[in-house]
């Protein structure tokens, strides 16, 4: 099947955006303005999500639907953009297009590779069975489904033991994800679910938050990470540093010599790019994350950009978070690179203004630090409430968060403490490692044998679509 491109008016340049994240939906946006660029967005699922937020729905503090916002109502009134719902499999550099499934190839002119990341097992993909991360909906309702459950089995479990296995919760990772999350786990243990159950006391669950390095929140200033250890442990949060998983399984994690017993883990350490950039024969850094030019392209490929979780950015020897304002500044930057070549004027380099980061520790404790101002407490906490709900797509969804968590503060409930129907799957990375065939992207020409077989349609099942950027939970 040959490449296809969408009608264009004359003179008007097709531009492929592969992944509607902080970083994709940010440069559709800006791009979208302009009726000289025709814009197709590309994702595999049909929502633009708020990643900063989905530790709430982990924890029954929000809703799905308060966090997500359907791409296709961005560009409603964009008659120059298009939206299709469906994984990208391969980019053919050479030729200028990109194909996935349903044989759907399209030609461009521009291309914007904004897939995201996901988590990093560190070469043990088997550990996700037992230690689901926090990058999608599906996850975050099937960490929410196996905390909640976890207490519902506890109440009706007579043996001590495993009792306490199940009252039990490890987080891996301390980052700005790990400690919301321990934070938020050990808050609804001791408030919202305290006054539920009659046989057991949810009080006394006990939260561990595992971390190889000697101190969480390594990227925060090392004052506001004591600050944060010591909010943790007045929560009630057992905090291990220095502390390598060697091993997890549906018992629980192993820790060097020191073994923790648990029914439910949650993996939130190491990042990589999704699996897409992996075929395209240009330099990766370890975590496979593309090593672009000044100007966000791919080396060798002007017309190709790379932005958010997949793209190694260095500035004046320090590398770019892979956080969701640095995400939204990149995919300004692109399109403004993509303007100035419409304009005839040259491009300029990417800049990255740094905003600070921001962590919540239960229901209201904060770190925040923004250049030499540092927060902490409770003025942290309202600044972390206001910039999240500023941030939230949609009026919608702004004004039912705000809403949502003035309730929870004035009374101590959350709303969406509900159990429902396992939706969470394997990453596609884990599952295609695992299914009968596996192929792999190629640059140039994606029909050309691999020494990897292929399903009988020629899609590569080995590449990870398009999905959302990863944001991380710092925010400001």
């Amino acid at each position: 099947m040959d490449p296809i491109t969408p009608p264009l008016a004359p003179g008007q340049k097709h531009v492929v955006v592969l992944g509607a994240g902080f970083a994709g939906l940010t440069a559709a946006k800006a791009l979208a303005r302009h009726s000289a660029l025709y814009v197709t967005v590309l994702d595999q699922r049909n929502h633009h999500l708020f990643q900063p937020l989905l530790y709430q729905v982990a924890t029954s503090g929000l809703s799905p639907a308060d966090i997500a916002v359907p791409i296709r109502s961005q560009f409603a009134r964009k008659p120059n953009v298009s939206v299709h719902l469906g994984r990208v499999t391969w980019v053919n550099l050479k030729e200028r297009w990109v194909g996935g499934e349903g044989d759907v190839r399209l030609r461009y002119d521009y291309l914007v590779i904004a897939c995201g990341a996901q988590h990093s097992y560190f070469g043990k993909s088997e550990w996700e069975d037992f230690a689901p991360g926090l990058k999608t909906l599906e996850q975050a309702t099937e960490l929410r489904r196996r905390i909640l459950s976890a207490f519902e089995q506890a109440e009706n479990e007579r043996d001590a033991e495993r009792q306490r296995a199940l009252l039990s919760f490890v987080v891996v990772g301390a980052g700005p994800t790990g400690v919301e999350l321990a934070g938020a786990i050990a808050d609804i243990s001791r408030t919202v679910l305290v006054r539920d159950f009659r046989r057991i006391k949810p009080s006394r669950a006990r939260v561990f938050l595992v971390e190889a390095g000697p101190r969480i929140l390594p990227s925060f200033s090392e004052k506001l990470s004591v600050r944060a250890h010591r909010d943790l442990a007045a929560l009630g949060v057992e905090v291990r540093t220095e502390a390598r998983v060697t091993a997890v399984d549906a018992e629980g994690v192993t820790l060097g010599s020191e073994r923790l017993a648990s029914r439910t883990v949650v993996w939130a350490a190491g990042v990589q790019a999704e699996c897409l950039t992996r075929g395209l024969g240009v330099p990766l850094d370890r975590a496979g994350r593309v090593q672009v030019a000044a100007d966000l392209t791919l080396p060798g490929h002007p017309e190709v950009f790379a932005a958010g979780d997949v793209a190694h950015v260095k500035l004046d020897g320090n590398l770019v978070p892979g956080v969701a304002p640095a995400a939204m500044q990149m995919g300004r930057a692109v399109a403004r690179n993509v303007l100035a070549d419409l304009r005839g004027r040259p491009r300029t380099p990417f800049r990255y203004k740094d905003k600070g980061a921001m962590a919540t520790i239960g229901k209201h404790r904060a770190i925040a630090e923004t250049g030499r101002a540092k927060l902490t407490g409770f003025v942290a906490w309202v600044a972390w409430l206001f910039i999240h709900v500023w941030y939230l797509v949609g009026f919608k969804n702004r004004f039912g968060v705000f809403v949502t968590w003035v309730w929870s503060y004035l009374f101590s409930t959350r709303g969406a403490r509900l159990i429902t129907e396992s939706e969470w799957r394997l990453s596609p990375k884990v599952a295609s490692e695992r299914a009968p065939h596996a192929g792999k992207v190629t640059a140039d020409d994606p029909t050309a044998p691999t020494s990897d077989a292929r399903p009988p349609d020629g899609t590569t099942t080995a590449t990870r679509g398009t999905e959302g950027n990863r944001a991380g939970a710092s925010w400001t």
